[in-house]
Parts: structure tokens; C-alpha cells; sequence
């Protein structure tokens, strides 16, 4: 069991653009939280990065970070394919990780990083920040009141138009590219609205989906629909296409329920709409200057022993599983995708 930790000092393994100001600020902010260190392979970018937000440490080697003693708790930001390797190293060397989302390529990798989680007794925890977000909360207290009465089905619609740099193969984003990203923009995306569900209803048990690659911009699927069904009933299903024309972009999650229905987005940060008999009411929420703000606080006091974090890497391996599911027929066919590592997720 790992001691207690009252001086949580950060370690970032890939300063990039997620690092600016969507969580990288919050390690300073959060009460009993220091940032101390960053890492990128570009040392003239690592030490940009550290110099223009002050940190006093900077390298261009992961491993030195990992090693570094002042270094007692790391945060991974780089794209998906160094998760695991970055990780099990960090918890290998005793120090616990806060990882960005997806968890890892595949379900394969997230199993060993909680095998080595729990072999090294080092905390795992993921990116999954909408768990901590007032409007998303807002949608779990509603349901946890009985508000709309009995959840019965829910319904995600994702539909974006395809960015300028995916048309060329040259300029595209890592996003699209299989062998780094698990999949395509699915991944991404996807991870955070049915991560979500998992903290609202629990457990997926049961899920089927289709994938394709409508457009032929890249090899990743650009859309997918799929089925689900949580432990406690409730029936989800889901439309995901990320090459619609311009202007037909949707980003909608509804939930009913045998007395209401609750309408939000995922992205977009919207109100969250309470439909009942007697009408429409609409809830604003103010987000965080650093969307992840609240979620690093929990980590930090769960690392104080203060309080526990509500996204971990037990949750967020399921999150991986029901997406490697939905899209596994669609590359058990495709030899061009040859590079992407498999997983094996047969059972949810």
C-alpha cells in the first residue's frame, strides 16, 4: 500500500497543447500541488513550455522525469500509443500516474497497466473529467432523485464535419491514425460520453457496434453506431460520424425516463434541459478556467488520503473495453490496418 503523499509534486510526461490550459495551470492551483517538472522530446519545446509557465525542470527524456526524486506523482499527456509504456514505468519506479484519456491503445494494455497498478500497489488514475463537471453532475443528481423517474434508454448523437487537415494525408492528425490512437476520432471522443454513462448507470454488460470508413480520408473508421445495455437496465444507443457536411454537426445526449427526459452535450458545455409534463427547465453551469481543475483536486486528496477520485483506471479500462467492441469487426478485416495492436475484449 502506498504511503500517504501531503506535498504532491507533478511530474508532465508530454507538454503539449492539452497541457496549456486545459490541466497543466490546475497543478499549480490545487491545494498541495506542485508542478516541478515537464517533459517533451523536443527539449527547445519542453523548455519553452517550462520557462512561459514556471516550472523549474525540464527534460527531453521521459525516463529521466520518471527518475527524477523530486518527482513524486506523474501526469502522461502524449498521444495514446506511449500510455501503458510511460505508466508502468512511473508506477514501477513508486510513483502513482494520472493518465490522459483514452486509457490506452487497447483493452489489452489497460488490463496490464492495472496488473502492474496493483502489483506495484501505485495509484492509477484517467483523464475522465466530465465526472467532476457541475453540468454532468447535475444530470447525475437529477436521476439519483428520481426526477424522470426510472431511466429507461439513452440516446448519443455525435456527428462532426471532417477538420481542414484530415483532407490531406500529410497534415492529418494523430487522431485518425490507428497505430497511435487505438482508432480514429471514436476514441477520442466517444471515451468521454460513454465513461460518462458508466458513472451515471454503472457497468456496460452488453454491447454491439458497427464501424466503417464512409469517406475514405484515412484508414480509421469515420463512423459508427452501436447497442448497449447497462447492469441496470437501462438500453443505450449511439450514432457517431465524423464526416458530415459542414453545418450538420449534432452533439446531443438524451436521457429518458418513464417521468422526464434530460437533454445536454457533451462538448459544447451547454445547459442541461429537464423535460417533464410540466415543461422545459434549463440549468447553466460555470465550467473551470482548467476544465480539469476538479478532477486533479480529487486526485491530489485522494493521494493525501482525503478523499477518493471518481475516475480510475478500473473505470476507465471498461470505458476502453465497450469502445475496442464496437469497432473490432470493422479492423478484423482490414490487413491495411495491420499496425494497429489488437486487444482482446470479448467479454464487457
Amino acid at each position: 500500500m502506498m504511503h500517504k503523499i501531503q506535498d504532491v509534486r507533478w511530474g508532465i510526461i508530454g507538454c503539449g497543447n492539452v497541457t496549456e490550459l486545459k490541466s497543466g495551470p490546475a497543478f499549480k492551483k490545487v491545494e498541495h500541488s506542485r508542478l516541478v517538472a515537464v517533459m517533451r522530446r523536443n527539449a527547445a519545446l519542453a523548455q519553452d513550455y517550462a520557462e512561459r509557465h514556471g516550472v523549474p525542470k525540464w527534460y527531453s527524456e521521459a525516463s529521466e522525469l520518471i527518475n527524477d526524486p523530486e518527482v513524486n506523482a506523474v501526469y502522461i499527456a502524449t498521444p495514446p500509443d506511449t500510455h501503458a509504456s510511460y505508466a508502468i514505468a512511473a508506477m514501477k519506479s513508486g510513483k502513482p500516474v494520472y493518465v490522459e484519456k483514452p486509457m490506452a491503445r487497447n483493452y489489452q494494455e489497460c488490463k496490464e497497466m492495472l496488473r502492474v497498478s496493483e502489483e506495484t500497489g501505485m495509484p492509477l488514475f484517467v483523464a475522465y473529467y466530465r465526472r467532476s463537471l457541475p453540468a454532468f453532475l447535475k444530470v447525475k443528481e437529477l436521476i439519483n432523485n428520481g426526477i424522470i423517474g426510472k431511466p429507461i434508454t439513452v440516446n448519443i448523437r455525435l456527428h462532426k464535419s471532417v477538420p481542414d487537415r484530415d483532407l490531406k494525408h500529410e497534415t492529418q492528425f494523430w487522431h485518425v491514425k490507428p497505430e497511435i490512437a487505438g482508432a480514429g476520432y471514436f476514441y477520442d471522443l466517444a471515451s468521454h460520453q460513454l465513461d460518462f454513462l458508466d458513472f451515471v448507470f454503472g457497468p456496460v454488460i452488453q454491447v454491439h457496434g458497427i464501424a466503417e470508413n464512409q469517406a475514405g480520408y484515412y484508414s480509421a473508421e469515420d463512423s459508427v453506431t452501436g447497442t448497449f445495455l447497462f447492469g441496470n437496465g437501462v438500453i443505450g444507443t449511439g450514432s457517431w460520424c465524423f464526416v458530415v457536411a459542414k453545418g450538420n454537426e449534432e452533439d446531443i445526449i438524451e436521457i429518458n425516463g418513464t417521468k422526464g427526459k434530460l437533454t445536454f452535450s457533451s462538448f459544447q458545455h451547454g445547459d442541461v434541459k429537464l423535460t417533464t409534463p410540466e415543461g422545459t427547465v434549463s440549468f447553466s453551469f460555470q465550467n473551470p478556467e482548467n476544465i480539469q481543475h476538479y478532477l486533479i483536486e480529487q486526485v491530489v486528496n485522494e493521494l493525501r488520503g482525503v478523499e477518493q477520485c471518481v475516475s480510475t483506471g478500473k473505470t476507465a479500462a471498461r470505458t476502453s473495453a465497450v469502445l475496442e467492441e464496437m469497432v473490432k469487426d470493422y479492423y478484423a478485416t482490414k490487413p491495411d490496418n495491420s499496425k494497429r495492436v489488437k486487444g482482446s475484449c470479448r467479454n464487457i
